[in-house]
């Protein structure tokens, strides 16, 4: 087993036990959340890199982070800054929320992240659209 499958299978255990051991305010983003509640899937506590994120939504490269308060402690936000600085690099968008946004405004946190998912997922093509090429092309 090579360093880098060592130091994944590591990050997945540290994930499954953060899942078990959510803070009050992510259980309730969870909630918001899961199930494709907005229309699309959501993992939480996902292992990307050397990081692993609150939640992810793939499809729409979306990565929510919810922070309590040591996230305003001044190294903690040097290095939140420069992991945010890297997953934006590999072409995530991150929405933060703190904890009282999500415990006291729901809400609005699931308006801005709906409002994210309309405008960065995919268009769907409606079944039996005709071909890039266009009607009756091709010989």
């Amino acid at each position: 087993m090579t360093d880098a499958e060592r130091w994944q299978k590591r990050l997945k255990g540290f994930s499954r036990v953060n899942r078990r051991n959510s803070t009050e305010a992510e259980n309730a983003l969870w909630q918001l959340v899961r199930g494709n509640k907005l229309g699309v899937r959501f993992r939480r506590q996902h292992a990307i890199e050397q990081y692993i994120v609150d939640f992810i939504c793939l499809p729409a490269w979306l990565i929510i982070e919810v922070d309590g308060e040591y996230h305003s402690d001044t190294e903690q936000a040097a290095y939140d800054g420069g992991r945010t600085y890297r997953l934006q690099e590999l072409g995530f968008f991150i929405q933060r929320f703190s904890n009282e946004e999500v415990l006291q405004h729901p809400d609005y946190v699931e308006r801005l992240i709906a409002q994210h998912l309309t405008t960065h997922l995919p268009i769907p093509k409606p079944s039996g659209s005709p071909s890039p090429q266009g009607v009756g092309a091709g010989g």
